[in-house]
């Protein structure tokens, strides 16, 4: 069943493939060619699925967002499925221990966080190819534990559970395995049968590292309904130098503006490795082909300009273009000398605490440069803090009423604007 996709291996006839393979979507599937005939066939209806674990997702999701969003370009219909049910379990697939449960109140708050992010990138509506969104716990909550035994366990072989490298992974490092955790992959096999009986689901993609769940679930809707499923992963995305994609030393790089801020979003992008430039636009932007050709021939400051030009259609995507263009213009003003800075995300600090004095180092973990106050003292000790453009010399540097707004920067990428309560100074 397994195609493990390799360049110019399989030439596509279906302008989405073709798509979804020169723009570096496409890692493995278990059907390219009929895949590939479905898709010529008439509109196909797709899923992704995504657990509600944080109240926003990050750009680690953002892959499997853009493969949907490349279907419904093409005239296929998206389907976003939020894990209300699976949250409760949470997927084991490559981790060393079991997620912390999260109770029904927490679930809730994160599907609602999650849930606005999708209206960015998608179209949803009643048309055939509007995407819509559905939320499992629709059908796992009802379900009766001795009827799910016997209709749907019966299907699975625990031998070949066992043989998928999610859970080989976790049991050969001799890591807990919980009974809890080693239904998930019934439970979102048990999804695609749903989502094929509801809405004639034909497709569920996903990162690499759901491929053995994906593939327990075409097995399943084949052996139940009699129907051809496809499954599709993208690849896992490292950054050139190895990093894994999405995460900074400050931590995740969150969608939702309420966890990070549109200009550290467009920042993100901002300070694309060299040699990701051009990948990066194939898969995040909808810049066309030719133009991003022309881009990663450039050197120097062209290629500064590419990354600029990056980070304004990423960040375009997911917060708007007015969202950019202010992340854009907030960026030159950081750069520029002695500029304003409109845009950036703010600190308040209350008209008390400007009437004391507030000491750098508070300002510094408050904002989240810095962890702790000795880690905010050995930035500025290192000569990585700047004020208003200049050096931070004195590690009991005091913010006033009087110095207020001030611009804070902790090395070249990192940017606040602090102020008094109600935006004054």
């Amino acid at each position: 069943m397994s195609t493990q996709v390799e360049e110019n291996a399989f030439q596509p006839v279906s302008p989405v493939l073709q798509t979804l393979q020169v723009r570096g979507y496409v890692n493995q599937c278990t059907n390219l060619a009929g895949l590939d005939e479905a898709f010529n066939a008439g509109i196909v209806p797709a899923y992704v699925g995504f657990d509600a674990t944080a109240d926003s997702l990050h750009v680690g999701h953002l892959l499997p967002i853009m493969t949907l969003r490349r279907l419904q370009q093409a005239g296929h219909k998206p389907i976003v499925l939020i894990g209300g049910g699976t949250t409760r379990i949470g997927d084991p697939s490559f981790r060393s221990d079991a997620r912390p449960m999260l109770s029904e109140e927490q679930i809730a708050a994160n599907i609602d966080g999650i849930a606005k992010v999708f209206a960015r990138f998608l179209t949803f509506g009643d048309g055939p190819s509007d995407a819509v969104l559905v939320n499992n716990a629709e059908w796992l909550d009802g379900l009766r534990y001795i009827d799910m035994l016997r209709d749907i366990g019966r299907h699975f072989s625990v031998n070949r559970m066992l043989s998928f490298d999610s859970v080989r992974s976790r049991l050969e490092a001799q890591e807990n395995l919980s009974f809890l955790e080693f239904n998930y992959m019934i439970l979102q096999s048990y999804d695609f049968l749903e989502l094929s009986r509801r809405i004639g689901c034909r497709l569920q993609m996903g990162g690499a590292d759901q491929w053995g769940n994906i593939v327990n679930g075409i097995d399943l809707v084949r052996r139940i309904e009699g129907r051809e499923v496809f499954g599709l992963t993208a690849p896992l995305l490292t950054t050139s130098s190895g990093a894994k994609m999405g995460k900074t030393a400050a931590g995740a790089v969150w969608l939702n503006e309420d966890r990070l801020s549109p200009f550290d979003y467009w920042q993100f992008w901002r300070n694309t490795e060299d040699a990701d430039v051009g990948r990066f636009l194939r898969l995040f932007t909808d810049l066309s082909l030719e133009e991003i050709a022309q881009m990663e021939r450039c050197e120097g400051a062209e290629l500064n300009a590419a990354k600029v030009r990056l980070a304004h259609a990423a960040t375009a995507l997911a917060h708007g273009e007015a969202a950019a263009e202010a992340a854009e213009r907030a960026a030159q003003q950081v750069f520029g000398a002695g500029a304003a800075a409109e845009g950036l995300p703010v600190v308040e600090i209350s008209a008390e605490e400007g009437e004391a004095g507030l000491p750098l180092v508070d300002v510094l973990v408050r904002a989240g440069l810095a962890t702790s106050k000795s880690e905010a003292r050995r930035a500025i000790a290192g000569r990585g803090v700047r004020l208003e453009g200049e050096i931070v010399e004195d590690e009991g540097q005091i913010l006033s009423a009087a110095t207020l707004p001030a611009r804070i920067s902790l090395g070249r990428k990192r940017h606040i604007l602090v102020r008094g309560s109600g935006g004054q100074a």
